[in-house]
């Protein structure tokens, strides 16, 4: 089973989440009733909605992962799945993104289905420079 599917096993378990294509067209997708929270692309790379808010309050934190990849201007962070650590660090970064879906006024509408796919290129770890 890749990473990717482990954490597909086990967030499609959570109550709040529903499985549904990805709406970038490539992968599958868990969403909430108002929102896609989690698209994945492939056995590793997995796009994970964070609001805008959300990204900046853990802005430091996330640039310090190296399965963590940020597109600046993006509400989207990609995450790359090497390990079992990694798909933890997922499913903790989706309950981070849940609440702060939760926190968003209704009248704001639906949050941008606009995912990272094809707007991040994710290296191997070992190819990853210090930052």
């Amino acid at each position: 089973m890749t990473p990717a599917q482990r954490a597909m096993e086990r967030l499609g378990t959570w109550p709040d989440l529903t499985a549904c294509p990805a709406s970038c067209g490539t992968g599958q997708a868990l969403r909430t009733s108002r929102d896609e929270i989690v698209h994945f692309h492939s056995a590793r790379d997995v796009d994970l909605h964070l609001t805008d808010r959300a990204i900046q309050r853990f802005h430091y934190d996330l640039g310090g992962s190296s399965a963590i990849q940020l597109v600046p201007g993006s509400c989207w962070v990609t995450v790359h799945l090497d390990c079992a650590t990694d798909v933890d660090l997922l499913l903790s970064l989706v309950s981070v993104a849940l609440k702060a879906h939760q926190a968003r006024p209704r009248s704001a509408g639906p949050a941008s289905a606009g995912c990272n796919f094809h707007r991040v290129a994710v290296l191997p770890r070992d190819v990853v420079t210090d930052r």
